[in-house]
């Protein structure tokens, strides 16, 4: 975990751009030489990115996915959902697979790119987010681990003039703390589309809810999968997945979001200790 600065990489993806009228066609023609070199029309691997109203986001990310260091071949599955901007122009430039799924939500958006991949597994990456290029291989070498259905890794702040690197650690430091106490009873609770794996065949037979939730479809997801095999943690440094810290300042400041969340961690921390009894997913608010 880089506790004072970013990773120098990030620089790479930067793309100081808010929209795609100021994107030149040199950055998608790099971004595509290097998608030409790796991707594969036989992945064993299909990395599906789910796009609402990310149209300079998806970019970015699709930018580190296109730097992935791998010898397992893979495809990039991007799905827009109903996006209101120019996401879909974004995504017609790229040389990835694409798909439009007009119900609002990122289930039913996840339900239509897992029936279109090809891949034996799948990797979820969200549109917001960058990727280090050892991403793929460490989260595979756990999924690929016998008798395991899916894994989840863990993801770091963007910090910025506001917000230092010291504070962002903090944070995250206790994050990881309950996610370690989560993972023992209800791992389901850590897995997040940010950086989350499953095997295709498990994640079609649990589905998806076909409505619009605002949170909880990725771990409703991991929950049903949970019958089909074990689920485990990638938690490689250097494989931590790189997000700004907008979900963060939607709380106030550092401090206010830290407080808010430790207070809700402590009023359930009990309920972590016991395993959820099985209950319907797609309908339940829990």
């Amino acid at each position: 975990m880089n506790l004072l600065s970013n990773p120098n990489w990030l620089k790479r993806h930067e793309y100081p751009y808010t929209s795609i009228d100021e994107v030149p066609q040199s950055v998608f023609d790099e971004i595509n030489a290097r998608l030409d070199k790796r991707i594969s029309t036989k992945p064993l691997v299909s990395i599906m990115v789910i796009a609402y109203n990310e149209e300079v986001n998806i970019l970015r990310s699709i930018s580190t996915l296109s730097c992935l260091e791998t010898t397992i071949p893979f495809e990039i599955v991007a799905v827009n959902n109903n996006s209101k901007d120019r996401t879909q122009d974004t995504i017609d430039k790229l040389h990835v697979r694409k798909f439009f799924q007009p119900i609002q939500g990122c289930g039913p958006a996840r339900q239509l790119g897992q029936e279109m991949a090809i891949g034996k597994y799948m990797l979820l990456a969200d549109a917001d987010c960058l990727y280090p290029t050892n991403w793929m291989n460490e989260m595979m070498e756990k999924l690929q681990q016998p008798g395991v259905v899916c894994v989840y890794g863990r993801y770091s702040f963007i910090a910025n003039p506001q917000l230092p690197r010291w504070q962002l650690t903090l944070h995250e430091t206790l994050k990881d703390i309950v996610a370690e106490f989560r993972h023992v009873k209800r791992p389901y609770l850590n897995a997040y589309g940010i950086s989350m794996g499953y095997l295709r065949e498990a994640g079609l037979k649990a589905g998806y809810m076909m409505h619009n939730r605002t949170w909880g479809e990725d771990g409703r997801l991991c929950f049903d999968m949970m019958q089909y095999g074990r689920v485990v943690q990638m938690k490689t440094r250097s494989a931590r997945v790189w997000t700004g810290p907008r979900t963060l300042m939607k709380d106030g400041t550092i401090w206010q979001a830290l407080g808010k969340r430790v207070k809700k961690e402590m009023n359930r921390a009990f309920s972590y200790l016991t395993p959820h009894p099985p209950h319907d997913t797609k309908t339940s608010e829990d």
